[in-house]
C-alpha cells in the first residue's frame, strides 16, 4: 500500500481523516453509525459501500441476489446456469471475488451475478440491478440491525432503483418478501413451490416449468437436482428463473443443475462415520437456516447449535427438534441461550469445546443417526468465520473416520 503511495492509519479512527475526506467507502463489515463516520456525513461527505462503488463503473448488467437465507447457492448457480448457457459472466459479491474486482473484467455484454448482504445494501445510492431477486425473509443480524424493521428496510433497498425495464425475482410462498417487493417498480416475475401461479416459475409432474398465460416451458427436471435438503429447490427455482429472464435454453440450465452438487459449508454430506452420518451447515448462522436444516431430516437426529447469538427466537426450533432429534449439543457463547430455549423439548448437553461437541454428538447419534451442524449463530466467538468452523468440523469428522 506503502509503495503505491497509499497513506495507512492504523490503531483508531481520526475524526479529521473521514471529514476532510472526498468519499468514505465501507467495507460491509463496518457498522455505518461509527461516530467518524456521521462526523463524516455531517459535513456532507458520503458514505457509500463498496458495491455502490464498483457498480458506477460496471459495463454490463447486473443481477443481484439477497434473502435471509440461500444467496450464496442461487448465486452460484444461476452464474453456472448463464455460463453454461454461453453467457459472459462474473460472480461475487458476498461470496468470493468482491464486485470492485469485477470491473476490469465488464463489458456491456457482461452480466455481473452478485450476492448482497443487508449490511452491503444499506449503503447503496445509485445501485441498480437489472434483475433483483429476493428469496426470503427472516430476522436476522440483529446483532448489528437495530431491529428487524431496519434489517427488512436494508433489504428492500435492493428493488429502490428499478425501473419498469427491470425485473424483480419473487418468493411467492414468503408474505415478508411481497410486502418488500411491492415499493419497486419493475416487473415481477413470481416463483413458488407451493403455491400454484397462473404466471411463474412453478414445479408441475416433477419439473421446474416456467409457466405462462398463453405457454408452459419445462426448465429443469427435479430428477436433476442433487441437493441435500428440499428447502434448496427454491434456490434451484430462483436461479432458473434468472436463467429464463436472461435468455438461458432450458438444456444449459438442466446441465448446470445436474452438475451442481452444492457449496462447501451449506448442506454438505461430509461422511459416514459406523453408520453415522455428518452434515456440515456451517452457513446457516440464523435460526430460519438451521431451521430449514433440521427439517431436512427425518429421525434419529443430532444437531449442534451456538455460537455467537445475532438475535431471533431460537424457540421456533423446538417443535422441529423435539419431533425429530435425539438431542442438541451446544456450543460457544449462546450455550446457556440454547439451553433455555430447548431442554424443554428434549435432551441439551453443553460442549466446553469444537471437538468435544463433535465427540459427544457422535456418541449420541450412534447407530444409524445423522450429525448436523447447524449453528443458527455467528462463528466469531470460536472461528475467524463460518468457513474456518466448517472446516474445522470436517477435520474433526476426519478424526472419528481415521480412529474407527
Amino acid at each position: 500500500m506503502k509503495a503505491l503511495g497509499v497513506a495507512l492509519e492504523l490503531g483508531g479512527h481520526q475524526r479529521g481523516t473521514f471529514t476532510n475526506a472526498d468519499l468514505v467507502v465501507l467495507s460491509p463489515g463496518v457498522p455505518p453509525e461509527q461516530p467518524a463516520l456521521q462526523a463524516a456525513r455531517d459535513r456532507g461527505v458520503p458514505v457509500i459501500a463498496e458495491i455502490e462503488l464498483a457498480s458506477r463503473w460496471l459495463q454490463g448488467r447486473v443481477i443481484a441476489i439477497t434473502g435471509t437465507k440461500g444467496k450464496s447457492t442461487t448465486t452460484v448457480l444461476a452464474g453456472r446456469i448463464l455460463e453454461t448457457a454461453g453467457f459472459k459472466v462474473t460472480v461475487g459479491g458476498n461470496i468470493g471475488a468482491p464486485l470492485s474486482a469485477q470491473v476490469d473484467q465488464s463489458t456491456p455484454e457482461t452480466f455481473h451475478v452478485v450476492e448482497t448482504s443487508s449490511f452491503q445494501l444499506e449503503q447503496i445510492e445509485s445501485f441498480h440491478p437489472w434483475i433483483a431477486v429476493m428469496l426470503n425473509f427472516s430476522p436476522d443480524h440483529l446483532d448489528r440491525h437495530p431491529s428487524v424493521e431496519a434489517y427488512a428496510a436494508a433489504k428492500g433497498r435492493i428493488f429502490e432503483n428499478q425501473t419498469a425495464m427491470d425485473w424483480s425475482v419473487i418468493n411467492a410462498d414468503d408474505p415478508a418478501v411481497l410486502a418488500l417487493a411491492r415499493r419497486g417498480r419493475a416487473r415481477t416475475r413470481l416463483f413458488s413451490k407451493e403455491t400454484a401461479l397462473a404466471d411463474g416459475t412453478v414445479v408441475e409432474d416433477g419439473w421446474i416449468v416456467d409457466r405462462r398465460v398463453d405457454r408452459a416451458d419445462r426448465l429443469v427436471p427435479l430428477r436433476a437436482i442433487h441437493l441435500l435438503g428440499p428447502h434448496l429447490v427454491n434456490d434451484v427455482m430462483a436461479a432458473a428463473t434468472v436463467g429464463a429472464l436472461a435468455g438461458a435454453a432450458p438444456a444449459a440450465m438442466t446441465a448446470a443443475v445436474e452438475s451442481f452438487r452444492g457449496l462447501e459449508h451449506a448442506m454438505e454430506l461430509v461422511a459416514d462415520v459406523g453408520g453415522v452420518r455428518f452434515v456440515n451447515d456451517s452457513k446457516a448462522t440464523n435460526v430460519e437456516s438451521a431451521l430449514r436444516s433440521i427439517e431436512s431430516f427425518d429421525r434419529d437426529l443430532v444437531a449442534i447449535i451456538g455460537g455467537k447469538f445475532k438475535g431471533g427466537d431460537l424457540g421456533l426450533l423446538r417443535a422441529p427438534l423435539q419431533a425429530r432429534a435425539k438431542a442438541v449439543v451446544a456450543i460457544g457463547e449462546a450455550r446457556p441461550i440454547v439451553r433455555k430455549a430447548l431442554e424443554s423439548a428434549l435432551p441439551v448437553y453443553e460442549a466446553e469445546s469444537f471437538s468435544e461437541a463433535i465427540a459427544r454428538a457422535y456418541a449420541l447419534a450412534q447407530p444409524s443417526g445423522v450429525v448436523l451442524l447447524a449453528p443458527a449463530c455467528a462463528s466469531f466467538d470460536m472461528f475467524r468465520d463460518y468457513a474456518e468452523r466448517g472446516r474445522s468440523f470436517k477435520e474433526e469428522v476426519r478424526k472419528l473416520t481415521a480412529d474407527s
